[in-house]
């Protein structure tokens, strides 16, 4: 018997979808520029390379930062999870990485939102532990996601990446792992939990260190998601 023919494969762009990271990028750069302008002529931080957090602590930057960060997170989801299934279709003719991996890089991507939402939630001076805790696995989880990413952008080139943007990628990934270890180090020597840092103070230098490498890592999530838009832009999905 004949076998029956097979459905034509359609290409379908999704231009529409680089609207995501796009507004993930901008809406979490203008979170930590307007909460630290506000802190700021306040009174409330020195300019002085304060914590991510210290600028989102009192009112009323604190309600701001809360909102706009929780927004963060919230599109942080929806990045993440268009970026899996977009792997997932590209993975169907490739096969250039387990679907296992796309699971798990998705699962430690929603551990670092979920992380961003309690920092959001429980302020600084409120709750300190929980606070702490949620930066820990924001930072943490946002680092392995990038890390995964990067890689899984290699293992897809070149029909779906090209090196350079993949050299991008591992270099901001490098950069932020590098920046979060003494980051985490240095924070922990700090005895004391405040806002208002003068420098020559007791831990000043534990806190500028660390401050530093906080504000690095941050921004290298947002690099990151940066180079995320020609992707969603250019996407190509079979559908059959």
């Amino acid at each position: 018997m004949p076998q029956a023919e097979r459905p034509p494969v359609m290409l379908c762009r999704m231009p529409g979808v680089a609207f995501v990271p796009a507004l993930l990028v901008s809406w979490s750069s203008a979170s930590f520029i307007i909460s630290y302008a506000i802190a700021v002529l306040a009174g409330h931080v020195e300019p002085l390379v304060p914590y991510i957090s210290d600028t989102g602590t009192k009112p009323p930057e604190s309600g701001i930062f809360g909102f706009m960060i929780n927004i963060s997170a919230l599109l942080g989801v929806i990045t993440m999870y268009i970026r899996y299934l977009l792997i997932e279709k590209q993975n169907e003719s490739s096969h250039f990485v387990r679907s296992s991996c796309n699971v798990f890089s998705l699962c430690i991507g929603l551990m670092g939102c979920i992380g961003m939402g309690i920092v959001a939630t429980f302020q600084e001076l409120s709750v300190p532990s929980v606070h702490d805790i949620g930066a820990l696995v924001a930072f943490g989880s946002g680092v392995v996601y990038i890390t995964l990413q990067s890689i899984i952008s290699y293992k897809s080139c070149p029909q779906w990446n090209t090196y350079f943007v993949c050299h991008i990628r591992m270099a901001i990934s490098v950069i932020s792992c590098i920046a979060f270890i003494p980051m985490i180090v240095f924070a922990s020597e700090i005895s004391m939990t405040k806002i208002d840092w003068i420098p020559g103070e007791k831990d000043y230098t534990y806190h500028f260190v660390s401050a530093i490498c906080e504000w690095t890592v941050a921004f290298g999530f947002i690099f990151f998601f940066l180079t995320f838009i020609r992707d969603f832009q250019n996407c190509k999905i079979n559908l059959s």
